[in-house]
């Protein structure tokens, strides 16, 4: 069975979310089973696995609606996507598609990267559920990243498709077990859209004197002093990108991750930091009551207050040390290889691919095996 995994999401230069997800499971996918990634950029390479390739023009072409036609040149049995996208047109093999969130129904402001066509359509796309349903329906099954995500799918009866639940792993790190770091320390990993109400965190540092929250993501000058002028000076320390080596590093050192979301999908940093041993302070969303378990503190996400109380009620002797310990063990419920093997079985459901009489013509571009990753 030949199987493509769409990798056209990832991102040049360093994850976000989609971009990580789908580099952890292709890679992990390849253990249990062949398979090509189709990208659009060969600059994606550098951020996955060294696996076959093929080339295919990029998921926000305006073409995207007829992509199906390109990709047929490879006779795929089945391609999976990582999200919903994908366009297909005339395709002549199995579909799986994925839906991470429900996010954009409740915050309208559409992701900052796109063209502003983009942006428009994607606007309009989440008026109502119409679109997404019509999107989700085209392939034979849809994937999703949470347990949290399937109950919110089901509840407004989005998909007929069966929903599989395949979440995000984390690589286990082999570290020894933490001790308390009295740096007192607090990081945030994500992006600053007004979902994730980062200015709670902000606000919430003027009642934890000594405290300083690192802020790791990438930020725009406007956003900077926005946020600057919401705590004490000196309390907020924009990182604007750290290198993996310096993101394990603050983990390993900072007394708990932080998050104030309003609204989320997942939330990969969360377990991230499970599986460094760093407890979690996390607004009590239900998502993140799914990710965070007994390894996270709860707070209100938009009282600063209480985030700064949960902060201080966790970094006590003896409470922190129990929370870092079963925040390691909680990382074990999120492990790539039982996500790949989900893929897998969900795979191996569908049904059989009706083949046309004629033979579909062959590519002229072979899958080529990516360049080593350094």
């Amino acid at each position: 069975m030949k199987i493509l995994f769409d990798c056209r999401y990832t991102r040049i230069g360093r994850h976000d979310g989609i971009s990580r997800y789908t580099a952890g499971l292709v890679e992990a996918f390849s253990r249990l089973h062949p398979v090509t990634m189709m990208i659009s950029d060969e600059r994606q390479l550098v951020m996955l696995p060294d696996l076959p390739w093929v080339k295919i023009r990029s998921a926000t072409s305006l073409l995207e609606p007829w992509v199906a036609l390109q990709i047929n040149r490879h006779d795929p049995d089945v391609v999976y996507s990582p999200m919903q996208t994908v366009g297909s047109a005339h395709r002549r093999f199995r579909l799986i598609l994925t839906l991470h969130d429900m996010v954009f129904y409740r915050t309208r402001k559409p992701p900052r990267e796109f063209s502003w066509i983009v942006r428009t359509i994607w606007w309009g796309y989440h008026l109502t559920y119409v679109p997404q349903r019509m999107a989700l329906n085209r392939g034979e099954a849809v994937v999703t990243g949470s347990y949290n995500c399937e109950r919110e799918m089901n509840e407004v009866s989005l998909t007929a498709r069966p929903i599989t639940v395949i979440r995000p792993g984390v690589d286990a790190l082999d570290l020894p077990p933490r001790d308390h770091d009295e740096a007192k320390t607090l990081v945030y990993m994500g992006t600053f859209m007004p979902n994730k109400n980062v200015e709670t965190l902000v606000r919430g540092m003027a009642s934890l004197p000594g405290y300083r929250l690192h802020l790791l993501s990438r930020i725009d000058d406007a956003t900077r002093e926005r946020l600057a002028a919401l705590a004490p000076q000196g309390a907020v320390v924009f990182e604007n990108g750290v290198s993996d080596e310096r993101y394990l590093e603050l983990l390993r050192s900072s007394t708990a991750m932080v998050s104030a979301c309003l609204d989320e999908g997942f939330g990969i940093p969360l377990i991230e930091a499970l599986a460094a041993a760093t407890p979690l302070v996390v607004s009590d969303i239900p998502v993140f009551r799914e990710v965070g378990g007994d390894a996270a503190s709860f707070f209100e996400p938009l009282d600063p207050a209480a985030f700064a109380r949960a902060v201080i009620e966790l970094d006590r002797p003896g409470v922190w040390e129990a929370a870092s310990l079963r925040a390691h063990a909680h990382a074990a419920d999120f492990s790539w290889d039982e996500s790949a093997a989900r893929l897998l079985a969900l795979v191996e459901t569908l049904p059989e691919r009706r083949r046309a009489w004629w033979r579909p013509r062959r590519s002229r571009s072979r899958a080529r095996t990516a360049t080593p990753v350094g």
